[in-house]
C-alpha cells in the first residue's frame, strides 16, 4: 500500500529544512512587538560624563575611602573611633570621606554614622594593601640623633601639634576639595615612602615634595583659615591651614611665613616662601593633607 506522505529524496532534505528554518526566523521577527525596532529611531544622545570628585578614593594606606551614606533629610554625623569625618553631600545622598592612616592595617574596617535622632549604624569597607618605596637620605646627625635638649624641644613641639591636627571647624556649604598645587615645580612621587636618615628607618614620608627654590610664593591651595605658624625642629618654618571638616594643609621648611593665626585665605593667595629650613637635604616645599588626622596621599586632590 502506498503511503500518502510526500518522500524527499535524501540530498534534498537538508535543503528544504533550512529554508524552513529561515522562513521561520524571518516570521519571529515579523512577530515581535514594534517597540523592539529601534533602527528608524533617532541615535541616542552621548551621556553626560559625570564630573571629576575630589579628592579621588584609593582605599590603601595612606589613601582616602568615600562612603556613601545615603539619603537623609539633615548631614549625618559620621566617625573613625571617636574622630569625627568630613560629609559632603545633600539631602538626596550624603558621602563620608574616611582618611586611612599610612599605619593602617589592610583588611575590614568601618565607620560609624550617627542620625539625628542618635540611632547608629555601621558601614563597612576595606582596606587594600599598598607597599611604598624607600629612600636612603643623608642629614646633619643632630637631626638624627636628637641631643637632650633637641628631644625635649620635639616633644614639646609634638604635644602642641596634636591639638592643632585636632582642629575640625564646619565645612563651608559651597566647598570644592580640588586643590591647586601651591607652588610650580616638580612634583615628587614621595609620599608614604620609608624613610632612611643616615642608616636608621624613620616614619614614613607623610607630604608630597615639590622642587622649588628658596624664595618661591607659596600660595593656598584652596579657601581656609591659618591655625598654627611656627619654626619647628624637623619641619622648619611652617604654616598648617585649616579648610573645614577636620581637612588640614601643611607647608614645611619654608624661607619666610607671610601669615599669621587668624588669617583667612582665598584659594590662590600667598602664605609663606619655599626655604630649605630644619631637617632638609636641599629647598623644596613640603606639603602635606591631612584627614580627620591622618595624613593623606595630596595627589589625591589635584589634577595630574
Amino acid at each position: 500500500m502506498r503511503s500518502n506522505r510526500p518522500h524527499f529524496p535524501g540530498l534534498l532534505l537538508p535543503a528544504l529544512l533550512n529554508r524552513r528554518r529561515a522562513l521561520l526566523g524571518t516570521l519571529s521577527l515579523l512577530a515581535l512587538p514594534a517597540a523592539t525596532h529601534v533602527s528608524a529611531a533617532p541615535p541616542a544622545k552621548p551621556k553626560q560624563q559625570r564630573p571629576d570628585v575630589w579628592p579621588h578614593a584609593s582605599q590603601v594606606p595612606g589613601g582616602v575611602a568615600r562612603l556613601s551614606l545615603g539619603p537623609s533629610a539633615k548631614r549625618p554625623a559620621a566617625f573613625s573611633g571617636d574622630v569625627p569625618l568630613l560629609v559632603l553631600g545633600d539631602a538626596i545622598e550624603w558621602t563620608a570621606l574616611v582618611g586611612i592612616p599610612l599605619a593602617a592595617t589592610p583588611g575590614d574596617a568601618s565607620i560609624v554614622v550617627r542620625s539625628e535622632s542618635g540611632a547608629e549604624k555601621q558601614v563597612a569597607y576595606t582596606v587594600a594593601p599598598k607597599q611604598y618605596r624607600e629612600q636612603r637620605l643623608t642629614v646633619p646627625p643632630r637631626t638624627v640623633d636628637l641631643s637632650p635638649e633637641d628631644e625635649a624641644r620635639y616633644e614639646r613641639e609634638r604635644a602642641h601639634l596634636a591639638t592643632v591636627m585636632a582642629t575640625f571647624t564646619d565645612l563651608r556649604p559651597d566647598a570644592s576639595l580640588q586643590m591647586r598645587v601651591p607652588v610650580p615645580g616638580r612634583r615628587s612621587s614621595s609620599f608614604g615612602l620609608r624613610r632612611v636618615f643616615n642608616g636608621q628607618s624613620r616614619n614614613p614620608h607623610s607630604g608630597m615634595d615639590i622642587a622649588a627654590s628658596t624664595g618661591t610664593p607659596v600660595l593656598a591651595p584652596l579657601p581656609g583659615r591659618v591655625i598654627d605658624t611656627g619654626d619647628y625642629f624637623f619641619n622648619g618654618g611652617t604654616v598648617w591651614v585649616d579648610h573645614g571638616g577636620g581637612l588640614l594643609t601643611m607647608y614645611c621648611h619654608l624661607s619666610r611665613v607671610d601669615v599669621k593665626v587668624g588669617d583667612v585665605l582665598k584659594t590662590g593667595e600667598r602664605l609663606a616662601a619655599v626655604g630649605a629650613t630644619g631637617r632638609v637635604t636641599g629647598p623644596h616645599l613640603h606639603w602635606s593633607v591631612m584627614l580627620n588626622r591622618a595624613m593623606v596621599d595630596p595627589a589625591l586632590f589635584i589634577a595630574t
